[in-house]
């Protein structure tokens, strides 16, 4: 992995938007949003029928993900010249569909307005940023692989079942990083598509095309929805989201101030809340997509692949449906496929950073492993334990030191 690039203060930056981005990094951001909604749109859908939504509601929810996630992403990326993609907070969706049922609607949108407020202040009040300094990038590095390792593994364990499709994808990978190292990633999602194509694969005749019509519901407050709700919602994002997704940057090379960062996303959830938008964050995994290598040679030009991922993100919300239907008639095994060959630039260099210091080596491989089993303990993902045990046994390490 490179070193950390040398980004410049907004307005300083040398060449427009139009020439920086490539059909490279407009991949990489259609393989970034690809990623997010075909591993966790199902649980957005749970998460809201818990909370008793109606159809409509439910296509509000995602009209406001959407359109949160690509606004923010677009300004974000615009403003600081980096690949900062957000997401909506797949472990909170998850939380939230087993916790919601029997809470009112309007008092779920209460908890996730109050969530937002907290996220709102843990940024405005510099807290995050402060808690960012004391992770080493060894560390930073390992959480990276960690929480890419199963994408890497999928692409081979799908072998098992149906081995065409995935291995010829591979194939056009490793002729594209030898012969059109820019597109090779565009390559592999064509060969994909025209395999799964030839072999009746890919379903594309009940696709409906209308936009999504966002309902508002007016929230209410209850002070025992808040605590069991809002909070939870407020911590799992934090810990499992924010904290992974700045890392991610900084394991790049990237190093943002995440303090406006952690502001901007708590603040799209406060006015996207009543729409559906019950958090957003940092992205970790799609995110990645974008600061690798095959998102674009020069780092400082990957923030055009954030951008792409915007727009293709405010696409999806607004034809939420449509958005839907698509991902229903793409296969599983080209979707996971392409995401596992998508990030393994990112997951080799992630893993040579993580380990180059050998004084860092035991807490790296800790963090690596622990994250990368995906293990949940007191219902907190493997990302925030390994992250956990690894500062815990650099500094156990450094103090058994003579």
């Amino acid at each position: 992995m490179e070193a950390p690039p040398t980004l410049q203060p907004t307005g300083s930056h040398k060449t427009p938007f139009w020439r920086d981005i490539s059909l490279s990094t407009v991949t990489a951001g259609f393989v970034a949003v690809t990623i997010g909604y075909t591993s966790s749109a199902a649980i957005i859908f749970q998460a809201a029928a818990a909370a008793g939504a109606s159809t409509a509601q439910i296509s509000s929810w995602l009209w406001a993900l959407g359109i949160g996630m690509g606004i923010t992403s677009i300004g974000l990326s615009l403003r600081y010249r980096m690949p900062l993609l957000t997401a909506w907070s797949t472990p909170g969706a998850a939380f939230l569909a087993t916790n919601l049922p029997g809470i009112p609607l309007d008092e779920a949108i209460g908890a996730f307005l109050f969530s937002a407020l907290l996220i709102t202040l843990c940024g405005v009040t510099g807290l995050f940023e402060r808690l960012m300094r004391y992770i080493p990038s060894a560390i930073a590095s390992a959480l990276l692989a960690g929480i890419l390792l199963r994408f890497g593994l999928e692409l081979f364990n799908v072998m098992e079942s149906q081995w065409l499709l995935p291995l010829s994808m591979l194939a056009a990978w490793v002729a594209g990083r030898r012969l059109w190292p820019t597109l090779a990633v565009p390559g592999v999602l064509l060969i994909g598509i025209a395999i799964a194509l030839w072999q009746g694969q890919l379903h594309v005749h009940s696709i409906p095309l209308a936009p999504t019509v966002p309902v508002f519901t007016a929230p209410t407050f209850s002070l025992t929805t808040l605590i069991s709700i809002g909070i939870p919602l407020f911590v799992i994002t934090m810990a499992t989201q924010n904290l992974p997704g700045v890392a991610v940057l900084r394991a790049a090379g990237y190093q943002p101030n995440s303090s406006p960062l952690i502001s901007w996303t708590g603040g799209a959830t406060l006015l996207l809340a009543p729409f559906g938008g019950y958090a957003f964050n940092m992205a970790a995994i799609s995110a990645a997509v974008c600061i690798g290598p095959d998102a674009h040679a020069n780092p400082l030009k990957r923030y055009t692949a954030g951008v792409a991922a915007g727009v293709f993100y405010i696409a999806m919300g607004i034809f939420g449906g449509t958005v839907t239907g698509i991902f229903n008639a793409l296969p599983s095994v080209l979707v996971m496929s392409l995401a596992g060959i998508a990030l393994l630039g990112t997951l080799s260099g992630g893993l040579a950073n993580a380990f180059e210091n050998s004084g860092q080596r035991d807490a790296a491989i800790v963090t690596f492993l622990l994250t990368g089993s995906g293990i949940t303990l007191l219902g907190i993902g493997g990302a925030f334990w390994g992250l956990v045990a690894g500062l815990v046994v650099l500094k156990l390490t450094k103090a058994a030191k003579p």
